[in-house]
């Protein structure tokens, strides 16, 4: 019953506004002062290249120091697949100066501070955070620095982290949304590179070596290839001293950062697949071909998503779920930086025929295309966007990580405006979307089969949604 929308925003109604002059590229500063917006302030460190997103809040005396590379499973090709989220693993494993023979291993490290860190690696980035104590702010930047060029990358971590991958590869198999996740992007991308998973292909994470991995690494991991964030308690002058102490002397990649040029072609027909394999219930994925996200459209087929999927009154929940045809549903309007997908995922209910639940849908999609929507579910979902936004700032890391998808998809900028656009969608933009975009030749229709019962579950199964 989830509407899911691949997105993040800021409410400017509560980004704290910062005070003073911008940084000068004069007196000696290392940053040149790009833009400020809602809050944010852009800097750009002139020795190198990298990008610098100020957001100052001293509610509490924590920060977030956060790295996006920009670079993601956009970036890679069949033998090499998965090298981004393998590389996320290694970049663990130690530099020189952060090891576990020398007993300062960045787990450790962090662990000692009480940090809250991770990595995340998606479609057009990875991404790199530490949420630590604000006085500890340089030991998180002279990390992450240490590590955008010093990785050790040695093939002794790369074997067990390989093993710990290819795991969770093999979970993600064993549960039908992913499954039909992983094999619409798939089918609906033969040429463009969101053909291939995020995870990589099981035979490129075994098969992959760590001189390519290198390769890899020596190509995207540079400072003119991402952007640093700071969110939090900090002072400006002093994060910034930081900063240019630990990555000022990073060079600049020595050969431009490679382009993705590879363009996907109209689709020109609908496009079915079948998965049969064990399971509970059969699933059912729609998918129709949208736009990137910098796409004016973007902000309507978000209100659309909400509409059709956002809560117990949204249209294909009344439709599916309250008719006791499938168990949830879930609605992604995927926002990528290349045309994406406007996704429907359902788990069929024991006994129903998945082709009922695919029609239903298609109904459901096809009916705002003729007859739009009212202005109460305009307004419900518009609201509820909004919502979401606000709800995504609870925290230093969670602004961190919604900035973290503006910046790969469109920019920072995209991010701060999100609010604004979402409130000026009306009626005739989502009925417009909805013809524009659900059309057949643009559909590509998956459906999970369970092997055990020829296709359609007992009756007495239990059928839970499995995502």
């Amino acid at each position: 019953m989830a509407a899911r929308t691949w997105r993040a925003g800021v409410d400017p109604r509560i980004a704290p506004h910062l005070s003073g002059p911008p940084a000068s590229s004069s007196g000696g500063s290392a940053f040149d002062f790009v833009t400020e917006k809602a809050g944010i302030r852009e800097l750009r460190l002139r020795s190198n290249g990298l990008r610098v997103l100020l957001l100052e809040n001293a509610v509490a005396p924590v920060v977030t120091f956060a790295i996006v590379y920009h670079v993601g499973s956009r970036n890679e090709a069949v033998g090499y697949t998965g090298s981004t989220h393998l590389l996320e693993h290694l970049m663990f494993k130690g530099t020189p100066e952060y090891s576990r023979e020398k007993g300062t291993a960045i787990a450790a490290v962090l662990e000692a501070m009480g940090a809250r860190f991770n990595a995340t690696t998606w479609f057009d980035r990875t991404n790199y955070y530490e949420t630590i104590p604000s006085d500890q702010l340089e030991i998180a930047v002279r990390l992450e620095a240490s590590r955008m060029r010093g990785a050790l990358l040695r093939d002794e971590d790369r074997a067990p982290e390989m093993t710990v991958v290819r795991n969770e590869f093999e979970r993600g198999e064993n549960s039908p949304f992913q499954v039909l996740y992983k094999d619409t992007f798939a089918v609906a991308f033969r040429e463009h590179p969101y053909h291939h998973p995020t995870i990589g292909w099981r035979s490129d994470i075994e098969g992959v070596t760590t001189a390519r991995l290198k390769e890899f690494y020596d190509v995207f991991y540079h400072p003119n290839n991402a952007t640093a964030m700071l969110i939090g308690d900090f002072t400006e002058a002093d994060a910034l001293a930081i900063v240019e102490r630990h990555f000022g002397a990073l060079p600049p990649s020595s050969a431009p950062i490679p382009r993705v040029y590879t363009v996907e072609p109209p689709q020109e027909g609908e496009r079915r697949f079948i998965v049969r394999r064990a399971g509970q219930v059969a699933w059912c994925a729609l998918s129709w071909r949208t736009v990137e996200a910098v796409h004016a459209d973007t902000h309507a087929l978000a209100v659309l998503g909400n509409v059709l999927g956002g809560g117990l009154t949204s249209r294909l929940y009344q439709a599916l779920v309250e008719k006791s045809l499938a168990l949830s549903v879930t609605v992604v309007p995927w926002q990528l930086r290349d045309p994406a997908l406007f996704s429907v995922f359902a788990p069929v209910r024991p006994g129903v025929e998945p082709a009922a639940v695919e029609a239903v849908i298609r109904e459901e999609a096809s009916r705002v295309g003729r007859e739009g929507v009212t202005e109460a579910e305009l307004e419900k979902a518009r609201v509820q966007i909004e919502a979401e936004v606000i709800f995504d700032r609870d925290s230093t890391d969670q602004i961190a990580a919604s900035l973290s998808e503006a910046i790969a998809v469109a920019d920072w900028e995209w991010y701060a405006h999100y609010p604004v656009a979402i409130r000026a969608v009306t009626r005739e933009d989502v009925q417009r979307v909805a013809a524009a975009y659900f059309q057949d030749d643009g559909l590509t229709v998956g459906t999970f089969l369970p092997k055990s019962t020829g296709g359609i579950p007992a009756a007495n199964e239990d059928g839970e949604d499995e995502e």
